[in-house]
Protein backbone atom coordinates (compact mmCIF):
# COMPACT_ATOMS: atom_id res chain seq x y z
CA UNK A 1 0.00 0.00 0.00
CA UNK A 2 1.08 3.60 -0.85
CA UNK A 3 2.26 5.66 2.07
CA UNK A 4 0.52 8.84 0.49
CA UNK A 5 -1.73 9.89 -2.47
CA UNK A 6 -4.94 11.60 -2.55
CA UNK A 7 -6.86 12.69 -5.48
CA UNK A 8 -10.27 11.89 -4.27
CA UNK A 9 -12.79 13.67 -1.89
CA UNK A 10 -14.36 10.29 -0.68
CA UNK A 11 -12.62 6.86 -1.46
CA UNK A 12 -11.79 5.41 2.04
CA UNK A 13 -9.35 7.42 4.25
CA UNK A 14 -6.35 5.39 5.08
CA UNK A 15 -3.96 7.97 6.45
CA UNK A 16 -4.80 11.37 7.93
CA UNK A 17 -2.89 14.63 9.29
CA UNK A 18 -4.40 16.14 12.10
CA UNK A 19 -3.21 18.39 14.96
CA UNK A 20 -4.61 18.19 18.67
CA UNK A 21 -6.71 21.71 20.00
CA UNK A 22 -5.20 21.19 23.60
CA UNK A 23 -2.23 23.19 23.09
CA UNK A 24 -2.71 24.95 20.14
CA UNK A 25 -5.99 26.88 21.55
CA UNK A 26 -5.37 26.61 24.94
CA UNK A 27 -4.89 30.57 25.12
CA UNK A 28 -6.71 31.61 22.28
CA UNK A 29 -7.61 35.34 21.95
CA UNK A 30 -11.24 35.04 20.96
CA UNK A 31 -11.86 38.15 19.20
CA UNK A 32 -8.28 37.94 17.24
CA UNK A 33 -8.99 34.81 16.09
CA UNK A 34 -12.92 35.37 14.93
CA UNK A 35 -13.92 32.76 17.31
CA UNK A 36 -17.77 33.18 18.22
CA UNK A 37 -19.26 33.48 22.01
CA UNK A 38 -19.18 29.82 22.26
CA UNK A 39 -15.63 28.91 22.20
CA UNK A 40 -14.19 27.13 25.50
CA UNK A 41 -10.65 25.44 24.51
CA UNK A 42 -10.94 23.02 27.40
CA UNK A 43 -14.30 21.68 25.56
CA UNK A 44 -12.42 22.49 22.67
CA UNK A 45 -10.05 19.98 23.15
CA UNK A 46 -12.40 17.52 24.33
CA UNK A 47 -14.44 17.43 21.10
CA UNK A 48 -11.70 16.97 18.70
CA UNK A 49 -10.38 14.11 20.77
CA UNK A 50 -14.22 12.55 20.18
CA UNK A 51 -13.60 13.41 16.70
CA UNK A 52 -9.64 11.67 16.40
CA UNK A 53 -11.84 8.74 17.95
CA UNK A 54 -14.14 8.17 15.33
CA UNK A 55 -11.46 8.80 12.62
CA UNK A 56 -9.45 6.30 14.06
CA UNK A 57 -12.52 3.89 14.41
CA UNK A 58 -12.92 4.35 10.84
CA UNK A 59 -9.78 2.36 9.56
CA UNK A 60 -7.72 5.56 8.87
CA UNK A 61 -4.42 6.03 10.80
CA UNK A 62 -3.60 9.61 12.22
CA UNK A 63 -0.35 11.14 11.83
CA UNK A 64 -0.14 13.89 14.52
CA UNK A 65 1.43 17.51 13.80
CA UNK A 66 3.77 17.82 16.88
CA UNK A 67 1.09 20.01 19.72
CA UNK A 68 2.79 22.58 21.12
CA UNK A 69 1.56 26.03 22.54
CA UNK A 70 2.69 27.82 19.65
CA UNK A 71 -0.34 30.05 19.36
CA UNK A 72 -1.31 28.65 16.07
CA UNK A 73 -4.93 28.50 17.46
CA UNK A 74 -6.33 27.67 14.04
CA UNK A 75 -3.52 25.24 12.82
CA UNK A 76 -6.03 21.72 13.90
CA UNK A 77 -7.47 22.69 10.91
CA UNK A 78 -5.10 21.16 9.02
CA UNK A 79 -7.19 20.70 5.79
CA UNK A 80 -6.02 23.80 4.79
CA UNK A 81 -2.03 24.42 4.81
CA UNK A 82 -1.49 21.87 2.33
CA UNK A 83 -3.00 19.83 -0.37
CA UNK A 84 -2.03 15.77 -1.30
CA UNK A 85 -1.60 14.33 -4.65
CA UNK A 86 -0.65 11.16 -5.58
CA UNK A 87 3.24 12.17 -6.42
CA UNK A 88 3.37 13.99 -3.12
CA UNK A 89 2.30 17.70 -0.72
CA UNK A 90 1.46 20.71 -2.07
CA UNK A 91 2.60 23.43 0.07
CA UNK A 92 -0.15 26.16 0.00
CA UNK A 93 0.00 29.79 1.39
CA UNK A 94 -2.83 30.91 3.44
CA UNK A 95 -4.78 33.50 2.75
CA UNK A 96 -5.48 34.68 6.62
CA UNK A 97 -2.44 36.92 8.23
CA UNK A 98 -2.77 34.75 11.61
CA UNK A 99 -2.09 30.90 9.60
CA UNK A 100 0.74 32.62 7.82
CA UNK A 101 3.05 30.07 10.07
CA UNK A 102 1.29 27.31 9.50
CA UNK A 103 1.96 25.70 6.30
CA UNK A 104 5.76 25.33 7.59
CA UNK A 105 4.22 22.88 10.23
CA UNK A 106 3.03 20.79 6.95
CA UNK A 107 6.02 20.75 5.07
CA UNK A 108 8.38 20.15 8.31
CA UNK A 109 5.34 17.33 9.63
CA UNK A 110 5.73 15.53 5.59
CA UNK A 111 9.45 15.80 5.56
CA UNK A 112 9.20 13.61 9.24
CA UNK A 113 7.23 11.49 7.20
CA UNK A 114 8.99 10.74 4.62
CA UNK A 115 6.53 12.28 1.86
CA UNK A 116 7.47 14.36 -0.76
CA UNK A 117 7.10 17.80 -0.96
CA UNK A 118 6.00 18.51 -5.19
CA UNK A 119 6.09 22.31 -4.93
CA UNK A 120 4.66 25.29 -3.01
CA UNK A 121 2.58 28.17 -3.03
CA UNK A 122 4.94 31.44 -3.29
CA UNK A 123 3.65 34.96 -2.41
CA UNK A 124 1.45 36.97 -3.59
CA UNK A 125 -0.23 33.87 -4.56
CA UNK A 126 -2.54 32.30 -1.81
CA UNK A 127 -4.45 28.94 -1.58
CA UNK A 128 -6.44 27.54 1.00
CA UNK A 129 -6.81 23.66 1.02
CA UNK A 130 -10.96 24.23 1.83
CA UNK A 131 -10.86 26.07 -1.64
CA UNK A 132 -9.39 23.02 -3.77
CA UNK A 133 -11.75 20.18 -4.80
CA UNK A 134 -11.25 16.88 -6.02
CA UNK A 135 -14.44 16.78 -9.05
CA UNK A 136 -12.13 13.17 -10.45
CA UNK A 137 -8.90 12.39 -10.25
CA UNK A 138 -7.88 14.50 -12.96
CA UNK A 139 -9.90 17.67 -11.91
CA UNK A 140 -9.41 19.86 -9.14
CA UNK A 141 -11.94 22.51 -8.80
CA UNK A 142 -10.51 25.53 -6.68
CA UNK A 143 -12.35 28.62 -5.18
CA UNK A 144 -11.51 32.11 -5.94
CA UNK A 145 -12.77 34.42 -3.31
CA UNK A 146 -10.99 35.99 0.21
CA UNK A 147 -8.89 32.68 1.34
CA UNK A 148 -7.65 31.93 -2.66
CA UNK A 149 -6.73 34.12 -5.22
CA UNK A 150 -6.04 33.55 -9.04
CA UNK A 151 -2.04 33.80 -8.59
CA UNK A 152 -2.42 30.93 -6.07
CA UNK A 153 -4.65 29.20 -8.24
CA UNK A 154 -2.29 29.80 -11.41
CA UNK A 155 0.69 28.16 -9.51
CA UNK A 156 -1.33 25.43 -8.80
CA UNK A 157 -1.90 24.96 -12.32
CA UNK A 158 1.28 25.20 -13.09
CA UNK A 159 2.17 22.27 -10.82
CA UNK A 160 -0.29 20.46 -11.57
CA UNK A 161 -0.76 20.51 -15.39
CA UNK A 162 2.02 18.82 -16.14
CA UNK A 163 1.09 15.83 -14.38
CA UNK A 164 -2.16 15.22 -16.16
CA UNK A 165 -4.36 17.68 -14.00
CA UNK A 166 -6.74 20.61 -14.80
CA UNK A 167 -7.37 23.03 -12.46
CA UNK A 168 -10.23 25.14 -12.90
CA UNK A 169 -10.58 28.65 -10.75
CA UNK A 170 -14.30 29.46 -9.95
CA UNK A 171 -15.82 32.30 -8.27
CA UNK A 172 -17.51 32.78 -4.85
CA UNK A 173 -19.48 35.39 -3.30
CA UNK A 174 -18.65 37.72 -0.52
CA UNK A 175 -21.52 36.56 1.56
CA UNK A 176 -20.92 37.36 5.23
CA UNK A 177 -17.76 39.79 4.45
CA UNK A 178 -13.48 39.27 4.29
CA UNK A 179 -13.48 38.42 8.14
CA UNK A 180 -15.88 35.65 7.92
CA UNK A 181 -14.49 32.66 5.54
CA UNK A 182 -16.61 31.16 2.71
CA UNK A 183 -14.50 28.77 0.75
CA UNK A 184 -15.92 26.52 -1.95
CA UNK A 185 -15.78 23.38 0.54
CA UNK A 186 -18.41 25.20 2.90
CA UNK A 187 -20.81 25.26 -0.37
CA UNK A 188 -19.89 21.70 -1.08
CA UNK A 189 -19.11 18.21 1.00
CA UNK A 190 -18.42 15.65 -1.39
CA UNK A 191 -20.10 12.37 0.19
CA UNK A 192 -18.57 9.63 -2.44
CA UNK A 193 -17.65 9.99 -6.06
CA UNK A 194 -20.50 10.30 -7.99
CA UNK A 195 -22.53 12.17 -4.75
CA UNK A 196 -22.52 15.50 -3.22
CA UNK A 197 -24.08 17.21 -0.41
CA UNK A 198 -24.52 21.10 -1.54
CA UNK A 199 -25.84 24.63 -0.62
CA UNK A 200 -26.60 25.61 -4.24
CA UNK A 201 -27.84 29.45 -3.62
CA UNK A 202 -23.48 29.71 -2.86
CA UNK A 203 -22.92 27.54 -5.69
CA UNK A 204 -20.63 29.28 -8.56
CA UNK A 205 -23.12 28.41 -11.59
CA UNK A 206 -19.89 27.11 -13.78
CA UNK A 207 -19.06 24.86 -11.16
CA UNK A 208 -22.96 23.54 -11.02
CA UNK A 209 -22.83 22.92 -14.28
CA UNK A 210 -19.74 21.40 -14.05
CA UNK A 211 -20.93 18.70 -11.15
CA UNK A 212 -24.19 18.19 -13.38
CA UNK A 213 -22.03 17.47 -16.73
CA UNK A 214 -20.17 14.71 -14.80
CA UNK A 215 -23.14 12.74 -13.01
CA UNK A 216 -22.64 13.71 -9.41
CA UNK A 217 -25.91 13.87 -7.61
CA UNK A 218 -26.52 16.82 -5.99
CA UNK A 219 -28.30 16.50 -2.43
CA UNK A 220 -29.47 19.86 -0.94
CA UNK A 221 -28.74 20.54 2.62
CA UNK A 222 -31.33 22.35 5.02
CA UNK A 223 -30.85 25.54 3.65
CA UNK A 224 -32.47 27.09 7.64
CA UNK A 225 -29.78 24.98 9.25
CA UNK A 226 -26.83 26.26 6.82
CA UNK A 227 -27.79 29.67 7.25
CA UNK A 228 -28.23 28.92 11.55
CA UNK A 229 -24.78 27.51 11.46
CA UNK A 230 -22.75 29.67 9.17
CA UNK A 231 -22.44 26.96 6.84
CA UNK A 232 -21.06 23.67 9.60
CA UNK A 233 -24.03 21.71 8.65
CA UNK A 234 -22.91 21.07 5.25
CA UNK A 235 -18.97 20.60 6.53
CA UNK A 236 -18.95 16.43 6.70
CA UNK A 237 -15.98 14.44 6.53
CA UNK A 238 -16.46 10.99 3.96
CA UNK A 239 -14.48 8.18 5.64
CA UNK A 240 -15.23 6.01 2.75
CA UNK A 241 -18.10 6.56 0.13
CA UNK A 242 -21.35 7.36 1.89
CA UNK A 243 -20.20 7.03 5.32
CA UNK A 244 -19.23 10.43 7.06
CA UNK A 245 -18.52 12.34 9.81
CA UNK A 246 -21.07 15.47 10.50
CA UNK A 247 -21.16 17.90 13.45
CA UNK A 248 -24.35 17.25 15.39
CA UNK A 249 -27.56 19.49 15.68
CA UNK A 250 -28.62 19.17 11.93
CA UNK A 251 -30.91 16.65 12.05
CA UNK A 252 -32.81 17.76 8.72
CA UNK A 253 -29.05 17.94 6.39
CA UNK A 254 -28.65 14.37 8.37
CA UNK A 255 -31.55 13.22 6.71
CA UNK A 256 -31.16 14.16 3.44
CA UNK A 257 -28.01 12.81 3.58
CA UNK A 258 -29.14 9.50 4.99
CA UNK A 259 -32.54 9.26 2.38
CA UNK A 260 -29.61 9.36 -0.05
CA UNK A 261 -28.08 6.18 1.02
CA UNK A 262 -25.76 7.84 3.33
CA UNK A 263 -24.51 6.31 7.24
CA UNK A 264 -23.94 9.37 9.37
CA UNK A 265 -21.96 9.68 12.45
CA UNK A 266 -21.98 12.91 14.38
CA UNK A 267 -20.52 14.32 17.08
CA UNK A 268 -21.03 17.33 19.41
CA UNK A 269 -18.22 20.32 18.38
CA UNK A 270 -20.69 23.89 19.34
CA UNK A 271 -17.12 24.61 21.12
CA UNK A 272 -15.22 23.61 18.35
CA UNK A 273 -16.95 23.49 15.00
CA UNK A 274 -19.74 26.17 15.84
CA UNK A 275 -17.49 28.73 17.56
CA UNK A 276 -14.23 28.03 15.28
CA UNK A 277 -16.13 28.28 11.87
CA UNK A 278 -14.23 24.73 10.71
CA UNK A 279 -15.65 21.35 10.94
CA UNK A 280 -14.86 17.85 10.93
CA UNK A 281 -13.10 17.84 6.88
CA UNK A 282 -11.60 21.27 8.10
CA UNK A 283 -9.92 19.72 11.22
CA UNK A 284 -8.34 17.08 8.97
CA UNK A 285 -5.60 16.58 5.94
CA UNK A 286 -6.34 13.43 4.49
CA UNK A 287 -3.01 12.08 3.13
CA UNK A 288 -3.72 8.86 1.83
CA UNK A 289 -7.10 7.77 0.04
CA UNK A 290 -7.63 4.76 -1.61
Amino acid sequence: MSAFGSQSMAAPLRRVLMRSAANAMRDADRAAWHYGPGFNPAKAASQHAVLAELVAASGAEIEWIEDKADGLSDSVFTHDPSLMTDRGALILSMGKPLRAGEPSLHEETYRRLGIPILGRVEAHGQVEGGDCVWVDARTLAIGRGVRSNQEGIQQVSNLLTPLGISVYGFDLPLWQGEEACLHLMSVISPLADDLALVYSPLLPAPFYQMLKARGIRLVEGDAEEFAASNGLSLNVLPTSPRKVIAVAGFPRTKAAMEAAGCAVEIFEADALCIACEGGPTCLTRPILRQ
